[in-house]
């Protein structure tokens, strides 16, 4: 019987993401801050973390916060869709104390404007989901709801974990502003 490689990977991967921010990340304070970045919890990544989250990944500086909620959107994603990906992130942002409320909004393609007025995301110039940081919001138009999505090193996850971005029009990738 064979096993799914990328299963195996994708556990590593998780494995060694929750492994690298125990270590490049000092614990955060019993009350979470409604900011995203505070320097006090920042550091530029190990070189061991850049390996893991890309070439790019020095020009960014990461919260621990945001890569918990894209563990824990990872940990919960099924291996496809359940029409349900801007109630997953919700969830992910507000278990990781990113957010401190639970989002209004039903359809995934309002994520974006309650995220900037409700909880102080601001929309980046990038415009190729692939160039998202990892942990960034993605949020997709289209017909019906829309899509939601943040964004990993290598894929994209909401209700269910893709290697590549949804097929619909990128309406703008969110993240929390540096204070």
């Amino acid at each position: 019987m064979r096993h799914n490689n990328t299963f195996y990977f994708s556990a590593l991967r998780l494995f060694l993401c929750t492994i690298l921010c125990a270590i490049c990340v000092p614990p955060t304070s019993a009350k979470a801050s409604s900011f995203l970045y505070t320097p006090d919890q920042v550091k530029s990544p190990s070189p061991e973390a850049r390996r893991f989250f890309g070439p790019r990944s020095n020009s960014f500086r990461y919260d621990s916060r945001m890569v918990e909620a894209a563990e824990l959107a990872a940990q919960r994603a099924a291996s496809s869709s359940r029409m349900s990906c801007w109630r997953y992130v919700k969830t992910a942002l507000l278990q990781a104390h990113i957010i401190d409320s639970y989002p209004k909004t039903r359809y995934a393609k309002e994520a974006g404007i309650e995220l900037q007025n409700s909880f102080g995301f601001r929309k980046i110039a990038v415009s190729d989901p692939y160039k998202a940081p990892p942990g960034s919001v993605l949020v997709y138009g289209g017909s019906g709801a829309g899509h939601v999505e943040l964004r990993l090193k290598e894929g994209f996850v909401s209700d269910f974990i893709s290697a590549k971005p949804s097929p619909r029009p990128l309406i703008g990738v969110y993240v929390k502003p540096r204070q």
